[in-house]
């Protein structure tokens, strides 16, 4: 991924995590600040489960087990993220409501297929 797909790829991501603090009850609203940080600290705490149990249990992960580890990287960033503030509960629902949104727009580039080294 390149640099400019990445730096994207957190100002979506932000947003979603600033939409999610509006709708979901337990769940604190955030700057973009906030939220960017949050979101930035997601996908490292992300990259860490995923280093060490696999990408079965990662939030990335689909079924029930992404679900809920993607539920307690929420809870587990609020304890990085200044005025981030989140219930199990919350955690819970803005999991499954990231999840419902991530299927509309994507925030991670899926593998496309293509297996070809650059020459």
């Amino acid at each position: 991924m390149n640099i400019l797909g990445a730096i994207v790829r957190f100002i979506v991501s932000a947003l979603v995590l600033m939409f999610v603090g509006l709708i979901v009850p337990g769940f604190s609203r955030l700057s973009f600040a906030s939220a960017l940080l949050a979101a930035i600290i997601i996908a490292v705490i992300g990259w860490v489960v995923e280093m060490i149990f696999g990408r079965r249990i990662s939030p990335y992960g689909r079924g029930i087990i992404g679900f809920i580890s993607g539920a307690v990287v929420i809870y587990l960033t609020q304890l990085f993220v200044p005025g981030m503030r989140v219930t199990i509960f919350g955690a819970l629902l803005a999991s499954l409501i990231i999840g419902i949104i991530d299927l509309f727009v994507p925030t991670e580039i899926r593998g496309t297929g293509d297996n070809r080294t650059r020459d």
